[in-house]
């Protein structure tokens, strides 16, 4: 039996191994590099080893490494965890000649699944249906086709190409991000399917040669490929799953798959299907499963791997429907690209298990309060999950409890999540992999920009209750309260997208709203506001108008809660300062604002036309020169970061007249990545 569990893996996955082992009783073992040496994964094993080296995702690829800890601190098992080495053949061989436990399938059956293209072939005489696919460019002949990477998965190195004009810079740019997030740069090229649904699913097999289905998940919902909200079960007719089931068994006997893994297909609209992938590891979205079946996925891999049987029946049942998303650190302002920084408050009400099955509520998550987001790493913050005894409860819980989460410090993903699973397409079950695309819509934020200056009237009123509360000199008056009543209380915003807002407002001696505004900052001359205090409402309180009719009250001013009447409707804002920074969370949106400061000191401009990264990394590639002429939508050169590779476009025609930094380069955010001037401005 295991007794004393090594994971060689990070963040969230490594905290629900667990979670298992204690319930278990089997002692943990943690390893990590220094960039995760606070993080709440290496706190919770009951051992935990440095990984030498640097402080990037490298350092967990180092399987020499990995078993040096395992010895050093006497573990008799290994547990890959998803990602880094979970799917690494030599890796499972290396723990075995270590007379370790290895807690995963056979490295022969790694290697077979690992290689895309060998997979593909092997399955075929398997009976799996597949997808016509190519090796080389030229041997193309129908379009739309999607670049895949052979080895890896995850989305990376994944390109749709609709002809044949962008096939061979698809090709060379997916050869360069697989190479670079899995250390092969073999890619090959299969037949795109519009509107196709990626549905897969969950088998288990043990050493005594039985594989089971365990169920299956819709992931369609997917941007850049990678997927952000799973289900279970899939929404299919009978006869469609009794044939994905079987189709999933096929592929796990044919390698004589042992310990959990996750076959993956497309689905057609017509209701065929055809091969994917098979991934020889826990999935990331394991958690609908174990909630729709009351399973533990992690104990029945380390059961499998004691080499005791399935204690599962052929056929376990399926109760009410389970829904997970991905929260991420990331920036819609900048096309969801992968953000850092650290997270000052996570906070998600409602939760009811973390880690382990549960039917409510359920919370995976590699952070906590004060958890530093790197750039080293995958940008998913934690999992959320959602059972109800229905689809629509699942999804309406699951959306509330995300709209209250208090996420500040990294912008997330969060609104498009909320917003997908309240689309009236998804609670109508109309998804596939081009949702996203088809509905734009549910990118916009939660925060309406009609609601901004009532938020921003409360970090304001927020921010002054703040200051009088540690003022050491007349305390006792109200804040924000003038001796010249003409004078108003002015604090400026920069909001997220880059604008700023300016609030005035005057409080009458009793503390009341009695006047206020807000406005852009470069228009502020033009907004309107009443010129006094207007008599008392029925609670007491004075009422103020904004200037378009909006009667607001202040009912309460702390440094922490803001509470505003709006039209005879109460709203209460939960403010957060840490800094300049105040984020405010409303009653189904939230805001982050920067309060800029009244006396600002000069600073140094940037030059007309730079562009500047948007997040650290690393400048992989670049296609033009100084002097060079370029056209609004050129592609300038590539920056990699966060294991993805992000094109940097000319934003206009115009000229290259700057390139301070060459290919290899790492640059910090804000870091000027080049400079074109348009046109008219070119010397």
């Amino acid at each position: 039996m295991i007794d004393r569990l090594l994971v060689a893996n990070r963040g969230e996955i490594a905290r629900r191994i667990f979670a298992t082992c204690r319930a278990l009783g089997i002692e943990t073992v943690a390893v990590h590099s220094d960039a995760d040496a606070d993080a709440p994964f290496v706190g919770e094993a009951d051992q935990a080893v440095r990984l030498l080296g640097n402080t990037s995702a490298e350092t967990y690829l180092r399987i020499d490494l990995i078993l040096d800890a395992a010895r050093r601190c006497g573990a008799d098992a290994v547990h890959p965890g998803y990602g880094f080495l979970a799917e690494n053949a030599d890796f499972a061989t290396a723990v075995a000649d270590a007379g370790l436990t290895w807690v995963g399938p056979p490295a022969k059956a790694i290697a077979a699944m690992g290689d895309k293209l060998a997979a593909k072939t092997l399955l075929a005489e398997a009976g799996v249906p597949m997808l016509p696919s190519w090796t080389e460019a030229d041997q193309v002949t129908d379009f739309p086709v999607l670049v895949k990477a052979s080895a890896g998965g995850g989305g990376r190195g994944m390109r749709i190409v609709r002809d044949r004009a962008g096939l061979a810079e698809a090709v060379a740019g997916a050869r360069r991000e697989a190479a670079s997030a899995f250390g092969d740069g073999t890619v090959f090229i299969e037949r795109y399917v519009e509107r196709g649904r990626h549905v897969e699913v969950q088998i288990v097999g043990d050493r005594h040669g039985t594989v089971l289905a365990l169920g299956e998940r819709d992931c369609s919902i997917q941007r850049r490929h990678q997927k952000i909200v799973e289900e279970a079960p899939a929404l299919l007719a009978t006869e469609v799953r009794a044939r994905l089931h079987q189709a999933a068994v096929a592929a796990g006997q044919a390698v004589d798959y042992v310990g959990a893994g996750t076959v993956e297909f497309l689905l057609t609209e017509e209701g065929d299907f055809f091969f994917l992938e098979m991934n020889t590891r826990l999935q990331v979205e394991h958690p609908v499963t174990e909630a729709v079946t009351g399973l533990d996925l992690v104990r029945l891999q380390l059961l499998v791997a004691e080499g005791q049987p399935l204690p599962v029946p052929a056929t376990p049942p399926v109760r009410g429907h389970a829904i997970e998303v991905r929260l991420c650190a990331e920036d819609p302002a900048q096309g969801y690209r992968p953000a850092a920084g650290t997270l000052h408050r996570f906070a998600v009400p409602g939760v009811a298990a973390e880690f382990t099955p549960h039917q409510g509520l359920r919370l995976d998550s590699g952070v906590v309060d004060g958890s530093v987001v790197s750039v080293h790493y995958d940008s998913m913050l934690a999992k959320l999950i959602a059972w109800a005894p229905t689809r629509a409860e699942a999804a309406r819980a699951l959306a509330g409890a995300l709209a209250r989460a208090e996420l500040h410090g990294v912008t997330t993903n969060r609104d498009l999540l909320v917003r997908v699973l309240r689309s009236p397409q998804f609670a109508a079950a109309q998804v596939d992999t081009g949702f996203l695309e088809r509905h734009p819509e549910v990118l916009a934020p939660l925060l309406p920009p009609a609601e901004l200056p009532l938020v921003a009237l409360a970090a304001a009123l927020a921010s002054a209750a703040a200051r009088r509360a540690a003022a050491p000199v007349l305390a006792g008056l109200p804040s924000g309260w003038r001796n010249v009543p003409a004078v108003p209380q002015v604090t400026r915003f920069t909001s997220g997208d880059g604008g700023e807002i300016e609030v005035r407002y005057r409080l009458d001696r009793a503390g009341r709203l009695a006047q206020w505004s807000t406005s852009p900052v470069a228009a502020h001359s033009t907004a309107t506001s009443p010129a006094g205090p207007t008599p008392p409402n029925e609670s007491g309180n004075a009422e103020a108008s904004d200037g378009t009719g909006e009667v607001v009250a202040l009912v309460e001013a702390g440094p922490e809660r803001v509470v505003l009447e709006v039209a005879g409707v109460r709203r209460t804002y939960r403010v957060h300062r840490v800094g300049s920074e105040v984020f405010v969370d409303g009653p189904d949106s939230s805001a982050r604002l920067a309060e800029l400061p009244r006396f600002p000191l000069p600073g140094a401009a940037l030059a007309a036309g730079s562009l500047l990264a948007p997040l650290p990394g690393a400048v992989t590639r670049v296609y033009v020169e100084a002097g060079q002429r370029v056209a609004a939508g050129d592609l300038l050169l590539t920056l990699e970061a966060m294991k993805l590779e992000h094109p940097v476009f000319a934003p206009t025609d115009g000229v290259v007249t700057e390139l301070p930094v060459p290919p290899g380069g790492q640059v910090d955010t804000g870091a000027v990545l080049a400079v074109v001037n348009p046109l008219e401005e070119a010397p």
